[in-house]
Formats: C-alpha cells, sequence, structure tokens
C-alpha cells in the first residue's frame, strides 16, 4: 500500500521476504511508476525478516538513481537489515533505522578456488569468465557487486562479518547527519534525467587586461 499525502511524501514499503521473486517485481514496476510521478520526497520502508537478493539490491539500486534530483529518497528500516537489504537502505539521502535494529553483510565467495581473507573481500579478477563446468556462482557475483557498492558508504574490508549496530552506524555519519547526507546525496545521488537541464556554468571573465588609458592634460 502506498500513502501520498499531495506529493508531499509518498511513503513506499517494501516487505523482507525470503524467495519473493514475484513480489518484487510488482514492487519494482510499482516504484517505477511512483518514482515517475516527481514526488517531493519517496520513504521507502523496509521491513520483515528476510532480505532483498543481491541481484534484486541492483535492480532497486538502478531504478532509484534514475529518479529525479527533485525526488529526495529517505529509506527508513523497521527491521534489521541483511546484505542486500543495507545496500538499499543506504541508498537513502536520509536514513532512518529502529533504534534495536542491526546491520549485517557477509563476505562474498566469488568462485570456490578463492581464498577470500581478511585483507580482502571481492577481487575484480574473480569476476573473469569460468567456463560451465566450473563451481562459480552468479549470485556471488552480484554479491561482490552489492559489497563493491556498500563500500562507498561502509569499510567492507573491516565490517564484512560482523554485526553492526546503530551506535556504529552514527560513527560513520550514517544516521542522524544532515551535512553527510547532503554530501552523499550530491556525489551519490541520481543522475540527471535527459528531460533535466544541468546547471548552467558562467562564462569565466576574459584573461584580457584592460589597457590603461593616458591620462589627460
Amino acid at each position: 500500500m502506498m500513502t501520498n499525502y499531495g506529493q508531499e511524501l509518498l511513503r513506499f514499503p517494501v516487505n523482507l521476504l525470503y524467495n519473493c521473486n514475484t513480489y518484487l517485481i510488482e514492487r519494482v514496476a510499482k516504484l517505477e511508476d511512483a518514482l515517475a510521478d516527481v514526488p517531493k520526497q519517496l520513504q521507502l520502508e523496509l521491513i520483515g525478516d528476510g532480505e532483498i537478493d543481491a541481484d534484486w539490491a541492483l535492480v532497486l539500486r538502478d531504478v532509484l538513481n534514475q529518479r529525479s534530483r527533485e525526488t529526495r529518497l529517505i529509506t527508513s528500516a523497521r527491521s534489521t537489515l541483511k546484505n542486500g537489504s543495507v545496500l538499499v537502505w543506504l541508498l537513502g539521502d536520509r536514513r532512518l533505522i529502529r533504534d534495536d535494529a542491526k546491520v549485517f553483510f557477509r563476505r562474498a565467495n566469488v568462485t570456490e578456488e578463492t581464498d577470500i581473507g581478511p585483507e580482502k573481500v571481492w577481487s575484480e579478477c574473480d569476476m573473469q569468465y569460468v567456463d560451465s563446468f566450473s563451481e562459480a556462482d552468479p549470485e556471488e557475483a552480484s554479491h561482490a557487486q552489492v559489497l563493491h557498492y556498500i563500500n562507498e558508504f561502509l569499510p567492507v574490508r573491516e565490517l564484512a562479518g560482523r554485526i553492526v549496530d546503530v551506535r556504529t552506524l552514527r560513527q560513520f555519519g550514517l544516521v542522524g547527519n544532515e551535512k553527510l547526507d547532503h554530501f552523499l546525496a550530491t556525489t551519490l545521488g541520481p543522475t540527471p534525467t535527459c528531460n533535466e537541464e544541468s546547471p548552467k556554468v558562467e562564462e569565466p571573465a576574459s584573461d584580457k587586461l584592460a589597457t590603461p588609458q593616458p591620462a589627460q592634460e
């Protein structure tokens, strides 16, 4: 159910379930429709004991990053977040989370042969092509990509496999930090659409020095 109060705030709930492909196909389509109306604020509410699979998290990231710059995204976590759900929550211009909720994302095992130590959580070379007889798992490659994006907000090497509480999130400025929210929204926010004009850059003043005029006698 979506609640729209005069386009000021559009609440968009996403239930965190297991094996929820059919549900997310429907929600992603409705989310695209909701964002097409360019609400001033959209609050994505995450609740449930499940999680968003890595590939679906990447789909949601793509959809949210295509929103208009006029739409401010608020992500609200009413439950503990795991793996792909963490990435979706981090995408908000402003992030809300239940005081006793936790955040967790596991390390990626891209290939069976890959030895992932504490100094490396993913490796670009691990995602190269392997034949169909190998044990490579596309889901793990998607999870490695999710970790890559999470690393833009949180240090994945140090926090992967650990339970992160709200106090730690505050220490990284991800909760209750309007200045950092504005910075991240500016640098990692949605890309302008073709219908949105880019800010005009003022032409610099001429570099030529004015020729002094001779004094009149």
